[in-house]
């Protein structure tokens, strides 16, 4: 987490100290990672030996009916906060720190609103997010609008694109003043069609290190492997 300060331990005192009030990380891409704020979501029972449990999703909003084609924050959460998460990232033993959800939206131009839904949970080492984006835009031939570096393959089937991407941290004054940003960490994201025919929006999985090191695409693709198949909707798209 970013702080901003005198002392970076803790904000500094006074109404135009910049403080630990709020960091957000986003990924800045051209098929959109959305904004995820990031929150403790912990439970109140500790292990026997007193290690704090995993961080669990919180109930979130159920869908309603004209949402329930879209799959929602809670939903990726629940796919993405699996047990084996830390074994598939190669830091087995670690607990996760927080996990939450987000049932975002993107308004266009033209005042239609695109649900962006998103998930993440953070590890010591990594965190890593889970998007869908319901823009109706193919993946296939998407590289060239994601990077020098962006590849176009096949993940599970379906279209996909590797790239890179960075975070953005977002703080803000606790006395109200104007929030302002900085780059973060570097990140890799695969964007993978929701359906075998590309018919358009995808599902995303992003990870970044919490040391600023470029992560391991062997890590991200197993990663997005192993979970994807276990969104709601995957099978059919929506």
């Amino acid at each position: 987490m970013t702080e901003h300060g005198q002392n970076r331990s803790a904000p500094a005192p006074g109404p135009n100290a910049w403080g630990q009030a709020a960091t957000a990380l986003a990924l800045v891409g051209a098929l959109g990672i959305g904004l995820w704020t990031v929150q403790q979501t912990s439970s109140s029972s500790s292990a026997p030996d007193g290690t704090p449990p995993p961080a669990a999703c919180s109930d979130g909003e159920t869908a309603t009916a004209s949402s329930s084609r879209y799959v929602t924050g809670a939903q990726l959460c629940e796919a993405l906060n699996r047990s084996d998460l830390a074994a598939l990232l190669g830091t087995p033993g670690q607990r996760a720190k927080t996990a939450n959800g987000s049932d975002g939206s993107l308004k266009t131009g033209s005042g239609k609103e695109i649900a962006t839904p998103s998930a993440q949970v953070e590890f010591d080492t990594y965190t890593v997010a889970l998007a869908a984006t319901y823009d109706r835009l193919p993946v296939a031939g998407s590289a060239g609008l994601l990077g020098p570096d962006a590849r176009q393959r096949t993940l599970l089937g379906r279209p996909a694109v590797l790239y890179s991407s960075r975070t953005l941290s977002i703080s803000f004054r606790l006395d109200g003043g104007d929030s302002r940003s900085e780059p973060g960490v570097p990140a890799r994201v695969v964007s993978v069609a929701r359906d075998a025919e590309d018919s358009g929006g995808s599902f995303e999985v992003s990870l970044w290190r919490a040391d600023g090191a470029v992560p391991d695409d062997a890590v991200l693709l197993r990663v997005a492997e192993q979970v994807l198949p276990t969104v709601p909707r995957w099978s059919g798209g929506a």
